[in-house]
């Protein structure tokens, strides 16, 4: 009998499944076919043991580190081949390639997951940082991009071509699914929040200006004003460095009352959030994936989103574009999919059809079938 390649999956840097990389690492395994030819392995620290692997009976190798950035870097740069050669891995799929990986590759193929734009990724990184992390990128024997976008931006940075495989992740169709007849009401439930509807939710980390939040929130209010329609902003998503700005332009409007930032929320949460909104408005600027607005689609929902990055690939024809720096076309798209109930139920139905074409299921396959 032939004896399996032997895959393993590094989870470190996956923030313990709470983050977009352990998203993946999660759905990936979730979505592994049955009587595979691979013998699939995860390793990372003790904590993560049963964070991606609970009710599989996939093996799990811990590693004793503290998870710092300068404890990572050296482990990657001393430790890493030796680890890898020690449990016998013939490929390693690296999902945080974008955040750390090892400079070089020995005794393994390695396979650089890429799910985010590394051009902005790298620029508030140190030159020592830059440095591993691009030289590990050129190393990888493979480089898996989320996107085409993702991919002219690593080909810019001087990566080969050729080396590149262009796969879009997958959406959990269990959990984001058309359910707008459960919302008769007022107020959606949604723990641990009751949120009065109608409102436009916006899922993204208060983490930059590129997110564009305090566009939106002028645009809101320009919509208010123009319109006076009783819609809600709600901003869903973690403070970050930029979220002391956010929530000031959002005390200091004139209509406070009817922004509503909810700070962190679980993603298994979201289903609900987006299902019972007017629409998901998503202004972001500096997407390399775009996931949201997918599965916010997927909800049955309007999706009007940013035209820069990654959006126009992931969205397809199904949103209704907007440019994030305009706040009068801003205001006046939320003013549009109130007002043409014909445009937005066409949205609707388009937006349903475009997301079920994105499946972790695919994701898998196409992923494993590009591994030798």
């Amino acid at each position: 009998m032939d004896k399996k390649i032997k895959i393993a999956i590094d989870t470190l840097g996956g923030d313990h499944g709470k983050s977009g990389f352990g998203s993946y690492i999660y759905y990936f395994i979730s979505n592994l076919p049955s009587g595979s030819q691979y013998e699939i392995e995860l390793f990372g620290t003790e904590e993560d043991r049963y964070t991606y692997t609970s009710g599989t009976d996939i093996p799990y190798s811990a590693i004793k580190l503290l998870e710092t950035p300068k404890a990572l870097r050296r482990w990657y740069k001393y430790y890493a081949n030796r680890f890898i050669k020690k449990h016998g891995y013939d490929i390693v799929l690296y999902p945080s390639a974008s955040k750390m990986l090892p400079s070089h590759f020995c005794h393994h193929k390695a396979i650089a997951i890429i799910n985010s734009i590394m051009s902005s990724e790298m620029a508030d990184k140190s030159c020592k940082e830059k440095r591993q992390l691009k030289k590990g990128i050129h190393n990888a024997h493979k480089i898996i991009a989320a996107s085409r976008f993702i991919k002219d931006d690593l080909v810019k940075l001087g990566i080969a071509e050729e080396k590149i495989s262009v796969i879009h992740n997958g959406i959990d169709h269990k959990l984001f699914f058309p359910m707008a007849d459960l919302f008769e009401g007022e107020i959606v439930d949604v723990k641990p929040f009751a949120i009065k509807r109608p409102y436009f939710i916006y899922g993204s980390s208060l983490s930059s200006p590129e997110k564009k939040h305090i566009e939106l929130i002028h645009a809101f209010e320009l919509f208010k004003k123009n319109t006076g329609f009783p819609h809600r902003l709600v901003l869903a998503g973690n403070d970050g460095p930029y979220a002391e700005a956010i929530h000031k332009a959002a005390f200091d409007s004139p209509y406070a009352s009817d922004i509503f930032l909810t700070g962190f929320f679980p993603h298994e949460n979201f289903a609900r959030l987006y299902a019972g909104a007017e629409a998901c408005v998503f202004p972001s600027v500096n997407e390399g994936v775009g996931l949201p607005i997918l599965e916010a689609m997927a909800c049955g929902i309007p999706v009007l989103c940013s035209e820069k990055a990654a959006l126009k690939e992931i969205g397809g024809t199904a949103p209704l574009y907007f440019d994030s720096d305009d706040i009068d076309n801003i205001a006046t798209s939320l003013q549009k999919i109130v007002e043409d109930s014909e445009l937005r139920e066409n949205m609707i139905t388009d937006s349903i059809m475009w997301a079920n074409e994105f499946n972790w299921e695919e994701t898998v396959k196409k992923t494993l079938s590009i591994l030798l």
